[in-house]
């Protein structure tokens, strides 16, 4: 028999929890978290420095610890973790799957909070080798952060977003020593003075107006290919962490005038606190429609 909800809210970050939060202590009790980790709490899961939960709950958190006061948030709701979904109709009925096989639950409304995810390397066209060791800044978070393991020592950067000074920080928990930051453009993307505290911080040399055209290795990464106002040269590394770029989870999702969003899902890209915010805004959007 399908399921029948009156809110599915796909995904358990920052924004999908604060919906279901608002939505619950405004009375709602036809409600479901749909989330495909295994651990609610979304991308600060995956962060163990500090910088979350100001603009939610006025604190100075890591990550991790903003992630579980999410969870104990939204505890005694329907939070169904290691559940995917695999499509959705204009009519609200998703098809999902979970440890126990494929399923459907019908909504009268939907809200996506699936968040966004950094552009991997072969959407940005580099070339060279497919040896072991290039990741995006989000996979190395959970090498470092969820499982304590040091995938490389000494990796390039490709990119110089907020994300990209997260990768560094992330990197420095286990001692991980950048040797460069690769930026196409002619200044960073990120606010200054992040350049400043790249090289003079963290000892990072930041290389403007350059590109990175091949990854060298064959088992695991030896080099990246550069190219720097038509001139290429070589930077000895052993592994290549891509960040930045974001683009929306929203593939398999459908429109309709009863599916919401929230959070980055929406762009541009926003902090953790804005998307907790979001959330909150969306879920009394859906109360009004319901009304």
């Amino acid at each position: 028999m399908m399921e029948q909800r009156d809110v599915v809210i796909i995904g358990g970050g920052p924004a999908g929890l604060s919906a279901a939060r608002r939505l619950a202590a405004r009375g709602m009790s036809s409600l479901t978290v749909i989330e495909r980790e295994p651990v609610a709490g979304g991308i600060p899961r995956h962060c163990g420095h500090v910088g979350f939960g100001w603009q939610s709950h006025r604190r100075i958190w890591s990550g991790p610890r903003f992630a579980e006061e999410l969870r104990r948030s939204v505890e005694g709701l329907d939070i169904r973790t290691g559940t995917t979904v695999l499509g959705m109709s204009a009519d609200g009925v998703l098809r999902i799957r979970d440890r126990g096989g494929l399923g459907e639950i019908r909504a009268r409304r939907i809200l996506i909070a699936t968040g966004t995810r950094e552009t991997p390397r072969a959407a940005r066209f580099i070339g060279g080798s497919r040896p072991a060791g290039v990741m995006t800044t989000g996979a190395l978070q959970q090498h470092v952060y969820l499982h304590a393991h040091r995938p490389f020592s000494k990796p390039v950067i490709i990119g110089t977003e907020l994300v990209s000074f997260s990768a560094i920080l992330t990197c420095r928990h286990l001692g991980i020593r950048p040797v460069a930051m690769i930026e196409e453009g002619p200044r960073i993307s990120a606010p200054r003075p992040g350049d400043l505290v790249a090289r003079l911080v963290y000892g990072v040399p930041v290389l403007l107006s350059s590109r990175v055209t091949k990854i060298i290795g064959t088992h695991s990464v030896e080099a990246v290919e550069i190219e720097t106002a038509g001139r290429r040269s070589r930077i000895a590394c052993d592994g290549v962490i891509v960040t930045g770029r974001f683009v929306p989870e929203r593939a398999v999702f459908a429109q309709g005038p009863n599916v919401f969003t929230a959070g980055n899902v929406n762009a541009p890209l926003k902090t953790s606190g804005q998307c907790w915010r979001d959330g909150r805004d969306a879920a009394d959007l859906i109360l009004a429609s319901l009304s």
